[in-house]
């Protein structure tokens, strides 16, 4: 048994112990527990209020405006090519040469067949004259007279005929030249010297026009209605709407462009409506098929209220937002959003635009509880208005 000196050391020592765990806790452990008595931890921004104009992006592409498919009207093979793939032709410039030797020979037999028939036509004019002057001392009678008449029409429409062969014979000679039928650039899937061409049928080489283009997207009926309706007029569906694009690789397109053609019904399947817009393109930057995000703006909105995307959740079909209440508690607020303005929504009506909105933290944030806020800013969040919204 200890003596009553010996509890009084182990009651010190115990004393001791105690005193150096509270330190230790302190120490070690006491900014995790302060940062447990402050709330859960989230981030936190002002809700904006500016002028903002509104702009919706849709994908799109580069069409050409003229795009034609070029053919041989006459058959046979290629003889000659004067061109080369990807090359920027002139309206009337020679392409490609089809072997013209039977079409030469079937022009020489036409114009001996109209030499023929004109002989032929001649001889009845003199015999038609020589019986008329016969008939005037009824030396042949009148019906003699009458059938060499008809013999003689009949003649001059054989010549008629012959020579509308020959036209015919010479045009096909001349379309064994093929010539471009508008300006433009050739596409390089062009055939080869040797291809047999079918008239008609044989594509000898693509054509488009490079200036201007169009850029072709669709948008959807609601935003129909708001942003080009409103453009629309009885018996014109060409809206002048301004355009920007901007193309793969970041870059905004330097030249606006405009609405000029609009569909005449939504797509079945998709329910948007198809809208192209023309583009001038002096240096032949925009090319057909390449990618553009055309940007269709439209009215300004003045001192819409402005809340981050992430800040909004659903629930039930309602959309709310969490804001830092004036007791530093989270509090919900029903809102009502309008347009989607990069990674913004506008608010409608249920904010003031004083607010806080929490935009980080609220996976397990529920209304009520104590939070411990970080500030941050658009810049901090990486927010724009800018951005797309595709």
């Amino acid at each position: 048994m200890l003596s009553k000196k010996g509890k009084l050391i182990v009651g010190a020592v115990i004393a001791i112990a105690v005193i150096a765990a509270v330190v230790m806790f302190s120490g070690m452990g006491g900014q995790q527990a302060k940062k447990m008595a402050g709330g859960a931890q989230v981030k936190a921004m002002n809700v904006l209020v500016q002028d903002t104009p509104l702009e919706l992006a849709y994908a799109g592409s580069v069409k050409g405006k003229d795009e034609v498919k070029v053919q041989a009207r006459v058959s046979g093979t290629v003889t000659a090519k004067y061109v080369k793939g990807g090359q920027y032709v002139s309206a009337g410039q020679p392409l490609y040469k089809i072997d013209d030797r039977t079409y030469r020979a079937a022009l020489l037999q036409a114009q001996a067949n109209l030499a023929q028939a004109q002989a032929t036509y001649n001889n009845s004019l003199i015999d038609l004259q020589r019986n008329e002057q016969l008939l005037a001392s009824a030396a042949v009678s009148e019906q003699t007279v009458t059938t060499m008449r008809a013999q003689a029409e009949a003649q001059q429409a054989n010549v008629n005929a012959m020579a509308a062969l020959v036209e015919q014979a010479q045009k096909n000679v001349d379309d064994t030249v093929v010539y471009a039928p508008m300006s433009g650039k050739l596409a390089v899937d062009d055939v080869a010297e040797g291809t047999y061409a079918a008239a008609g049928n044989t594509v000898l080489v693509t054509i488009g026009s490079s200036n201007p283009v169009f850029v072709q997207f669709s948008i959807s009926e609601s935003e129909y209605l708001k942003y080009v309706g409103a453009n629309v007029t009885p018996g014109n569906a060409l809206p002048s709407k301004s355009v920007r694009i901007e193309l793969s690789d970041g870059s905004e397109y330097p030249v606006d462009g405009h609405i000029v053609e609009v569909d005449r019904a939504m797509q079945d399947n998709s329910g948007s409506l198809i809208v192209k817009a023309q583009f001038d393109n002096p240096n032949g930057i925009l090319v057909p098929g390449m990618f553009a995000r055309a940007k269709l703006v439209g009215d300004t909105l003045h001192n819409a209220k402005l809340v981050p995307e992430r800040a909004v959740q659903q629930l039930l079909g309602k959309s709310f937002v969490m804001i830092v209440g004036e007791d530093g508690k989270s509090k919900a607020v029903n809102v009502e959003l309008g347009t989607k303005v990069g990674s913004y929504y506008v608010v409608n009506s249920g904010l003031t635009g004083n607010e806080q909105v929490v935009v980080e933290g609220l996976t397990s944030l529920t209304e009520g509880m104590d939070m411990n806020v970080t500030t941050v800013t658009p810049e901090d969040m990486g927010f724009s208005l800018t951005e797309s919204n595709l």
